[in-house]
Parts: structure tokens; C-alpha cells; sequence
């Protein structure tokens, strides 16, 4: 398949990757661990299934100064001006406003693809159709095209895009609504209804669009990193995202395009998708095993366990009796043991127990 010039992407590897703790930890967040054994992290994974469609040159990685090491080794192959650390944390829109400074520095008729470095994939083919016809959409529509995926189950972890009017192209809606992990009661009608689609947390859009919906949404970062177009070396780029960064708002894409942006659409898809941001939702999407258990590339005996996940380290074996609707999860010198179901709410109040009682090290 010929790969487009002007085709680009980024990917957001920046998070910490706090609810699938303690599998994921600070120090090395979800992005950077081979998961499901597979021998690939989710970064390396990620870029490999972006770079079937887009020229690897033209792949950007947006991470943490924390990170940047972890970046350079997994993914050798990526030049160092392709990796941008954000010296602070200010979440994910920051970061694709900087990038999108670079990208439209080298390519001022690029189109974008911007995509978490956490999701899991199904039907690979499916997934470069969906992203070469929206590539071809958002090169001749000034919008932001958000790409989503019909539920199959009432997931709370979950955004969800309501489906408004047709645009003139094929799958393509006018965004109506957004509801950012509803309970579950609503999780259930907005499935039942049909007008609504999970939010993948992936968007295209060309550059210059791009350029002014920073304009729109955020009303002096974008000013700011406007400059950049001018600056001629990498020192003095650094020099400025250091100096400017830390004042920039603490906003992530999917609102501000989701919500605080009126030119926005949706796109229909038909790849196999999942977000690896939560316990349950892993273990929803994950092929069942025995008594509807999930086991994560672990070495366990269960007996009497219904409706469990379990993911220990590798040279550990875990022997399980009587569990139903849990996560055993083990990672280093952690071991969590607590109900699948609402689980996000839960790491999140232990991740601050532990951290109080017992010091940063451990989350």
C-alpha cells in the first residue's frame, strides 16, 4: 500500500496509567509493559499498527519528560525529533497542540491522525480502512472527525457520542452530544437507543483546521505556540515549551473537542476495539475462559472462581478458591485484591491510601 506524504500521526503516551495499577505504576505506566504477553508493549504495538498506513517519519510520540527514556528504547527506530516530552503535566491537549506546531512547520497541507497509545485493535484491516477514509475526509472538510464505535455492552468506563445529523459522506454524523463515563443505568439506555457510539479517543483533522480549533478552544496556548513556526532550532523550541508549558491548561483532546468545539463529527467504524484504561473493561472485551475467568498471561489453579481477572508476574503462581467477581493483580512488591465491578473508583481511593500510608514508591 502506498503511504501518503502528507499523511501524519501522533500518539499519546504520556499517561500514568493510574486504574489498571498496580499492572500499572508510575514508574512504568500501562503504555510501556508487554500486557497480555504478546511480546510487544501498547506503545510498540500501537506504532506498529500506525505505521502499516502512515510513513514512520511522519509519526509523532507525545510523552512526559519521565518517559522519554522508555520511549527511546522501545521504539528505537523513531528519530529524537520525532518524540516530544512535555516538561509538566497539562494532559493531552498541550501535548497535540505542540506536535501539531511541528507537523505544520515541515507539512502545511497535512492531515493528522491522532491516536492513545493503550487500546486494543481487532480486524487490522478494517482499522487502516476506517483511518484512510477518514484521512480522506477531514483533507477535504474543516472539522474534527472523531472516530467511534457501536457499544456492545453498557460499559460505564466508557464515553459515549451521541449520533446527530448525516453529513453528506457515508457513516459520518454531526456530533450531537457527549457524556464522559455515565452510570450504568445510562450506559444501558444510551446503548438500547441506538444514537450513540463509545468514544475511542482517536480524531483526525488537516493542520491548518487543527491550528485554528487550538484558536477556538484554548484562547492564549494556542497564541503562543503559534511562535513556534518561526523558531529555527531545537534549543530554542525547548527553551520556549519550557518557559510557556506549565501556564497552559490542564485539558484533554476529547473535551476539547468533544465538548467545548462545535465543528466536530463522528465516524461509524467496524474495527474490534477496546480501551485498556480499566479492570472491567479489559475483562468484558477479553475471550473467557472457565467459569467466565480471565487469566492474563499468568500461571493459576482456580477452582470455585466465576467471573474473575487475574494478572500476576511472570515466575508467580497463583492458586485461587472461592473468588467470584474479582481482580487479583499483582505487580512488584503490590498485590490488589478488590471487586471487579466499579473497580475505577476504588483503585483510585486505594492508589491514594498507599501513597499516603505507605510512600510514592509503591504506586
Amino acid at each position: 500500500m502506498e503511504k501518503k506524504k502528507n499523511n501524519y500521526c501522533i500518539i499519546l503516551a504520556g499517561g500514568r496509567g493510574k486504574r489498571l495499577w498496580p499492572s500499572s505504576r508510575r514508574e512504568c505506566p500501562k503504555q510501556f509493559v508487554d500486557f497480555f504477553g504478546t511480546g510487544q508493549t501498547q506503545l510498540q504495538s500501537t506504532f506498529e499498527r500506525v505505521s502499516s498506513i502512515i510513513e514512520k517519519d511522519n509519526i509523532f510520540i507525545c510523552t512526559n519528560k519521565d518517559y522519554e527514556q522508555r520511549v527511546k528504547e522501545q521504539l528505537p527506530m523513531v528519530r529524537e525529533d520525532r518524540i516530544l516530552a512535555e516538561p509538566v503535566r497539562r494532559n493531552t491537549a498541550p501535548s497535540v497542540a505542540w506536535a501539531g506546531v511541528r507537523i505544520h512547520r515541515e507539512c502545511d497541507d497535512a492531515r493528522v491522525l491522532i491516536v492513545p497509545s493503550d487500546q486494543f485493535i481487532t480486524r487490522e484491516e478494517a482499522f487502516r480502512s476506517d483511518v484512510l477514509r477518514g484521512l480522506d475526509f477531514v483533507a477535504e472538510t474543516d472539522i474534527i472527525l472523531t472516530m467511534g464505535i457501536r457499544p456492545s455492552r453498557p460499559e460505564p468506563g466508557y464515553g459515549y457520542i451521541q449520533i446527530g445529523e448525516p453529513s453528506l459522506f457515508e457513516g459520518i454524523y454531526r456530533v450531537q452530544s457527549f457524556t464522559e463515563k455515565p452510570e450504568r443505568d445510562f450506559a444501558t439506555m444510551f446503548m438500547e437507543s441506538g444514537e450513540f457510539l463509545w468514544n475511542t479517543g482517536m480524531f483526525l483533522a488537516n493542520i491548518n483546521f487543527l491550528h485554528g480549533f487550538f484558536h477556538e478552544v484554548i484562547k492564549d496556548m494556542p497564541y503562543r505556540l503559534s511562535s513556534l513556526l518561526t523558531v529555527k532550532s531545537k534549543e530554542e523550541e525547548l527553551q520556549f515549551v519550557n518557559l510557556h508549558y506549565p501556564s497552559y491548561p490542564n485539558l484533554s483532546m476529547d473535551k476539547a473537542a468533544l465538548e467545548m468545539s462545535e465543528n466536530v463529527c463522528v465516524m461509524t467504524c467496524s474495527f474490534g476495539w477496546a480501551d485498556l484504561g480499566t479492570w472491567h473493561s479489559i475483562y468484558e472485551f477479553m475471550q473467557k475462559g472457565d467459569e467466565d475467568n480471565v487469566v492474563i498471561d499468568s500461571e493459576v489453579i482456580m477452582e470455585e472462581c466465576h467471573g474473575n481477572i487475574v494478572k500476576l508476574p511472570k515466575g508467580h503462581v497463583g492458586v485461587i478458591n472461592g473468588l467470584d467477581g474479582y481482580i487479583v493483580a499483582e505487580q512488584g512488591d503490590v498485590l490488589l485484591i478488590c471487586k471487579k465491578s466499579d473497580s475505577s473508583s476504588l483503585i483510585r481511593k486505594y492508589v491514594s491510601e498507599v501513597r499516603i500510608r505507605y510512600g510514592e514508591k509503591f504506586v
